[in-house]
């Protein structure tokens, strides 16, 4: 829709009526509507990227906050430790991570089919030369473009693979829209749909399945609780608490454990499921 222009006032019912440049600013800003900012072409802009964190939307949807005891007394047989940050945590301390007990960390490298993280090189390097085994997450917009493209986008701009040993397989954060609708006005048999032109697209490209970030409340509102992916990919829930909880999808376990969210300055504490020898296999694939 075209901003009127500027010049010459325009009659109204009430009298003359300018069009100021702070008016105009203003109108600029409310054109940037939600769940339309981004459609994956070249200088295209997204509202709010940098706020588009793990679980960001989680806590506003489904009424949680995190624990105010993050000392970890939860308790599972074997785990490792670990943290996944965005550009809106700037540069990682990742030495002081790394010796406070994160071995491994996910950094947002994308988002739709614009959007790159600004500080990935330097969180996602860094958490490597700290001695972390690191991995990288695209945020979803199911309905901005189809799931390869976004798929491809990611895999191209730090979502890759390399059979190192220490990097882990790309994750597809999935959650709810932070734009627009819970769903992305989709129907639950076109979630799951875009979801597999996902996984799909991004296999091929990296050879390896990707990790699947979802709260089961999203999961079964959004996808009708798809058990499709149960067997290939592996799980990432989000649970800011005590336990896991109940799993979505007919996952017979989690792979990740997000358990709370410490805000802006080091990022959401994680647990893998199992010990760090097979955190290492994860990654070797």
């Amino acid at each position: 829709m075209p901003l009127p222009r500027s010049g010459p006032s325009r009659r109204t019912r009430t009298g003359t009526v300018g069009t100021p440049a702070v008016l105009l600013t203003a109108l600029a800003l409310l054109l940037v509507l939600p769940g339309t900012a981004e459609a994956g072409g070249e200088g295209e802009r997204l509202a709010h990227p940098d706020k588009d964190w793990m679980g960001s939307t989680i806590s506003i949807n489904e009424g949680i906050s995190p624990p105010a005891d993050e000392s970890s007394t939860r308790t599972l047989a074997a785990s490792v430790e670990g943290v996944d940050v965005s550009s809106h945590n700037g540069n990682v301390p990742w030495a002081s991570l790394y010796k406070s007990g994160a071995r491994f960390a996910y950094v947002k490298a994308t988002e739709g089919t614009s959007y790159k993280n600004p500080n990935f090189a330097q969180q996602y390097n860094g958490s490597y030369k700290s001695g972390m085994i690191r991995g990288s997450y695209h945020f979803a917009l199911p309905s901005n473009s189809s799931g390869a493209a976004q798929a491809n986008y990611f895999a191209s701009h730090g979502g890759g693979w390399s059979r190192d040993g220490k990097t882990l397989p790309g994750a597809l954060d999935v959650e709810y829209n932070p734009y627009g609708a819970a769903c992305y006005g989709k129907s639950t048999a076109a979630m799951v749909n875009w979801i597999s032109d996902f996984t799909k697209t991004y296999r091929t490209r990296t050879g390896r399945d990707a990790v699947i970030y979802t709260s089961a409340t999203w999961w079964k509102k959004c996808t009708g609780n798809s058990t499709k992916f149960s067997k290939t990919n592996p799980l990432w829930i989000p649970s800011w608490g005590t336990s896991v909880g109940s799993l979505p999808g007919g996952w017979p376990f989690h792979t990740f454990w997000q358990y709370t969210s410490t805000g802006p300055t080091v990022g959401d504490h994680n647990r893998f499921n199992g010990a760090y020898s097979r955190l290492k296999v994860l990654a070797t694939g």
